[in-house]
């Protein structure tokens, strides 16, 4: 991959804000073409959209399908449907005694904006933020990860061949391409990645007061209430949203926790899913377990597996330095080196807690994660976790099918970032809400007691909001 020249950089970026400054984002008109432009681009190279993510991640078509190419087109072509609605002014309810302000809320761009997007899913990850800047009517530049050349390729010649050149744009490299980027001004920014990187964007977007959105990961807890779920449905919707992308990604489950008189009946559950699910063995052709990113990542996962004071029960087989089969890890400690970090592969550490308390302390005692997950029918203990845990999302007995659901926001809460896009949540990611009120003149006889020299009775009129009687709670 080749990347982008740095002393084309800062011409490009200039490119982009010219555009944006003419104002030729603005009209809907144009926001809807390129929003169908990039529907179009997605239909138009499906085949090869997804041979450039399998030669990156060995990603099967079927997954780039369900949570990259599908999700993207359909974003594209609901925020072309909805432009005039989430653009329209409005006009909120005003006390009686300004009903003739004109008081209006319009939604405006914030300008010009710069999107980080990862390697694991590189296109739902920038191209759908991409839907909400157009949308918004912004323009932006790209850049994507350089751990995903081929996806970061295609998309440096697809976007400029079906949307404006001039407003939208992909700049390619690593570390000193990002933090040339990084030392402009922009009026939005969205990376989305590890905590390490995130600090320096954040730092980056601080000395210009740029508003910001982190998606920053972390260890997303699942736990199985034995007495109150259906073992094998939790153990099969677990195992399944850990093996998607070979378990990189975000919102992967990632430790499991369990009452310990039903540890056995989960394993038995995770046994039962495994051999469903891998008929053939978890490497071979029929099983659709992609690649580790690269061999610094694979090394990294198998240290982890060769460090765990817990019993390998499912898995922990290898192919080369790419692969590595979904794996189930039993009687895995709180201090263990599987609860250090965010794993970030399709490793599935098993941990047996005394009840829902016990569980709950254990999920409290660490930064919010980017999901919660609870198996559970149970209103009590369902009831538990919204009001006695934090996350960016809560799901309830089922892990990764949240993403499908462009409804509500997807983002994080603490060191798991802030900010949020997805649906309609992508649009207000990069608007302003622009307060407007037209005082008349005709008004200024009643509002004359404003003026100096203050009076008495002016003070009294308004002194009248705090002696109001206060009612009880």
């Amino acid at each position: 991959m080749s990347y982008t020249p740095i002393s084309e950089i800062e011409l490009i970026y200039r490119r982009v804000s010219d555009t944006f400054n003419s104002g030729v984002t603005l009209p809907l008109a144009y926001r809807r073409r390129q929003l169908l432009q990039v529907a179009r681009m997605i239909q138009e190279n499906e085949k090869a959209l997804e041979g450039a993510i399998y030669a990156d991640l060995g990603k099967p078509k079927f997954e780039a399908m369900l949570s990259e190419l599908g999700p993207v087109a359909s974003a594209a072509r609901q925020a072309a449907d909805k432009l005039e609605e989430w653009t329209r002014p409005q006009k909120p309810e005003v006390e009686e005694w300004r009903n003739t302000w004109d008081t209006t809320i319009y939604t405006v761009p914030k300008g010009v904006g710069l999107i980080i997007s990862p390697w694991n899913y590189p296109y739902i990850i920038c191209l759908c933020p991409l839907v909400g800047a157009i949308a918004a009517g912004c323009s932006a530049i790209i850049k994507p990860s350089e751990l995903a050349p081929a996806t970061s390729q295609i998309l440096a010649h697809l976007i400029p061949k079906y949307l404006d050149p001039n407003a939208y744009a992909v700049v390619l490299g690593a570390v000193p391409e990002t933090s040339t980027l990084l030392n402009f001004k922009w009026d939005h920014i969205m990376y989305t990645g590890g905590i390490r990187v995130g600090r320096i964007v954040a730092a980056a977007a601080a000395k210009n007061v740029t508003s910001l959105t982190l998606e920053l990961g972390g260890k997303s807890p699942v736990f199985v209430d034995g007495d109150n779920t259906d073992i094998d449905i939790a153990a099969k919707r677990i195992l399944y949203g850990r093996q998607q992308n070979s378990g990189q990604l975000c919102v992967s489950p990632d430790y499991v926790l369990v009452p310990r008189h039903k540890k056995a009946a989960l394993i038995a559950g995770f046994e039962k899913a495994y051999k469903a699910f891998y008929p053939d063995g978890p490497l071979a052709p029929s099983s659709h377990i992609g690649k580790i990113v690269n061999p610094a990542h694979h090394a990294r996962l198998v240290s982890l597996l060769e460090r765990t004071k817990g019993k390998i029960v499912l898995g922990g087989q290898t192919e080369g330095d790419k692969r590595l089969a979904p794996t189930v890890v039993d009687d895995v400690k709180e201090d263990d080196v599987l609860m250090e970090d965010e794993i970030f592969g399709a490793i599935v550490p098993v941990i047996a807690v005394d009840d829902v308390e016990h569980a709950l302390r254990i999920i409290r005692g660490r930064p919010y994660p980017l999901v919660s997950y609870c198996f559970t029918e149970s209103e009590e203990t369902k009831q538990k976790f919204l009001s006695r845990t934090n996350s960016g999302t809560m799901v309830f007995n089922d892990t990764f099918m949240q993403l499908a659901v462009h409804e509500i926001p997807f983002g994080g809460h603490g060191e798991s970032g802030y900010g949020s896009w997805n649906g309609k949540f992508s649009f207000d990611t990069w608007v302003h809400k622009r307060g407007s009120i037209n005082v008349p003149i005709a008004a200024d006889p009643h509002l004359a007691f404003r003026y100096p020299p203050y009076s008495e009775d002016a003070y009294n009129f308004l002194a009248a909001a705090v002696r109001q009687p206060i009612p009880d709670a």
